[in-house]
C-alpha cells in the first residue's frame, strides 16, 4: 500500500485537470488463502496476494472509470490521462488539501487470518469433516472448504477525504452427500464472519456439521412434494434469501435510480403488510457483510427499508444520490479495484414479530414448512421468483409432517410482502456471496420465521392433498 496524502492531492489534482467536478482513488492490497478437503484428504490449499488501484471521475451524472496493477507513477499518471481525455473540457474542480481520517475499526480480528498455519487450517477442516462422515453411514461424501481473506484499501477523493480500512473475512464450508444406490441428496452450512479466526471459537462447527449431514439423509428417503397454491411457512436464516433477491435488490439505486424497479417513486407509501419490519445494517461488529466504511469511503449504516409496511428507504450511492437527488446511505460497494462501485446491501434482514415458531405452525391447519431455501431466479425488475427449498415438511392439523422434497416456492416479491400475516421471534441471519453489477461481494441474509399465506409450490408429487 502506497498511497499518502501527497500523492492522493497530486493523482486527483490531475484527474481534475480536463472537466471532471469529483474524482475518487480505490487502492486495495488482498491476501487470500483456500483449502479444500475430500473425505479427510486434504486436496488443495492456494493463497495469493493482489494489488491495484482505480480511479473514477464524475462529471455530473457521466463518469469514467479505469484501474491499474501498475505501481510507478508515470504509468498510474498515464491511465489518469487516458480517463481525462474522455471528459475533454475545462477545468470544474479543485481539490482541496487531502487530510487523512482515522475510521475506528470495529471488526478488528482478535486472531488475524495470515497468522494461520495450514496445520491449524487442516485441523479445523478434520473436525468439520469428522462431524460430517460419522453423523450415519448413509453420509457417503464429506466436503470442506475454507476461505480466508485480508484486504487493505485505501480511499482518497476530491472532497478533502482520505481513509483506510482493513477487512479480515473467514468462511467454512461444510458439504455432506447422503447416497442410496442411485439416490443422492447433499446439504451444507456455511459459516462465515468479518473477524479472525476466534469465530471458530464462537460457533459449534461440529453441530453445524451434523445438521448439514441430517437434512441430506432427511432429504435422501422424502417423498416427492406436491404442487399447487398453498400456504407456506419460511423458516429464519437463510430464508430471508427471499427477501434479499426478490425485494432488497429491488431498492438498491443501481435499480431505482433508473426507474428499473417494483418500487420507484413508493417513498412513504404502504408496500408489505404492516408486520414488516427490514433493515440493511453495515454496522453489526463482524457480521459477514459488515464494514467500517464503504468502498467509496463513506461510513457504513443501519438503513430502515420498510417500517410497519411502510416504504421508508433506499439504498444509493454517490452517483445514484445525484441522479436521485437524495442522499448517499453508505452502501457504494466492489468484489475489487476492477470493478466500479454501486449500491449494494451489506446484511438486510426482516426484523423480529411477536408469534413464536410453534404458534405459527399450530395455527396452520395444512401447508408447506420451508425450513431451508436454496438458490433461486429472480427478475430485479418485476420481483417474479423462484427458489429451490433444500429441506421442507408438510404442516397438517398444525403439526410438522412428513418431510417433502423437490419443491420450488414461486412468487413475486412484491406480492409476497402483502402476504406475510406472522412473523415469529426468532430472527437469525447466514452467510452468502451476492452477484450483481459490481461483482461478487459477501452479504447476509436473514429473518425469523414467517408465514406467507399463499404461495405457488411447484413440486413433482401431485396435487396437495
Amino acid at each position: 500500500m502506497f498511497l499518502d496524502t501527497k500523492k492522493a492531492q497530486r493523482y486527483l489534482d490531475r484527474a481534475l485537470a480536463r472537466g471532471g467536478d469529483f474524482a475518487e482513488l480505490f487502492e486495495e492490497e488482498k491476501w487470500t488463502c483456500s483449502a479444500s478437503m475430500l473425505n479427510g484428504k486434504l486436496e488443495g490449499a492456494n493463497s495469493g496476494l493482489r494489488w491495484g488501484l482505480s480511479i473514477r471521475i464524475f462529471d455530473g451524472l457521466r463518469t469514467v472509470y479505469g484501474y491499474t496493477n501498475e505501481q510507478e507513477e508515470e504509468k498510474i499518471l498515464t491511465v489518469i490521462d487516458q480517463l481525462t481525455a474522455a471528459i475533454g473540457r475545462k477545468r470544474q474542480a479543485e481539490c482541496p488539501a487531502i487530510q487523512e481520517q482515522i475510521i475506528p475499526d470495529q471488526h478488528a480480528p482478535e486472531i488475524p487470518v495470515q497468522s494461520v498455519t495450514l496445520a491449524q487450517r487442516r485441523a479445523l477442516m478434520q473436525r468439520a469433516n469428522d462431524a460430517l462422515l460419522n453423523y450415519d453411514p448413509v453420509i457417503k461424501k464429506a466436503i470442506v472448504n475454507l476461505a480466508d481473506e485480508d484486504q487493505t484499501v485505501i480511499i482518497a477523493s476530491s472532497d478533502g477525504r482520505l481513509v483506510r480500512d482493513n477487512r479480515q473475512r473467514t468462511r467454512l464450508r461444510m458439504q455432506a452427500v447422503a447416497m442410496d444406490g442411485d439416490r443422492m441428496q447433499n446439504s451444507a452450512k456455511a459459516p462465515g464472519a468479518h473477524a479472525g479466526y476466534e469465530f471458530y471459537d464462537q460457533i459449534d462447527v461440529e453441530a453445524m456439521a451434523r445438521d448439514a449431514a441430517r437434512t441430506a439423509k432427511v432429504m435422501l428417503n422424502a417423498d416427492e412434494c406436491p404442487s399447487g397454491e398453498m400456504t407456506v411457512v419460511i423458516d429464519n436464516g437463510f430464508g430471508g434469501v427471499i427477501f434479499h433477491e426478490a425485494c432488497g435488490h429491488s431498492l438498491e439505486a443501481t435499480s431505482v435510480a433508473y426507474g428499473n424497479s417494483v418500487f420507484c417513486g413508493k417513498l412513504g407509501q404502504k408496500v408489505a403488510s404492516e408486520l414488516v419490519n427490514a433493515v440493511d445494517d453495515g454496522t453489526i461488529p463482524h457480521a459477514w457483510g459488515s464494514n467500517n466504511i464503504d468502498d467509496e469511503g463513506q461510513a457504513t449504516r443501519r438503513n430502515l427499508l420498510i417500517e410497519n409496511g411502510v416504504l421508508k428507504g433506499y439504498l444509493i450511492d454517490p452517483l445514484n444520490a445525484r441522479r436521485m437527488g437524495m442522499e448517499a446511505t453508505g452502501s457504494a460497494r466492489r468484489q475489487d479495484y476492477t470493478f466500479e462501485p454501486t449500491s449494494r446491501m451489506t446484511n438486510t434482514f426482516l426484523l423480529n414479530g411477536t408469534s413464536t415458531f410453534e404458534e405459527i405452525i399450530a395455527d396452520t391447519p395444512l401447508g408447506l414448512y420451508a425450513k431451508r431455501l436454496g438458490g433461486g431466479s429472480v427478475n430485479p425488475v418485476t420481483g417474479d421468483f423462484n427458489f429451490a427449498v433444500l429441506e421442507a415438511y408438510m404442516i397438517r392439523d398444525g403439526k410438522l409432517a412428513e418431510p417433502v422434497r423437490g419443491a420450488t416456492l414461486i412468487g413475486n416479491g412484491a406480492e409476497i410482502l402483502f402476504r406475510i400475516d406472522k412473523i415469529a421471534d426468532n430472527g437469525s441471519r447466514e452467510q452468502g456471496m451476492c452477484g450483481s453489477k459490481s461483482g461478487s461481494i459477501p452479504t447476509d441474509v436473514g429473518q425469523p420465521t414467517i408465514r406467507v399465506t399463499h404461495m405457488t409450490v411447484g413440486g413433482k408429487g401431485g396435487k396437495l392433498k
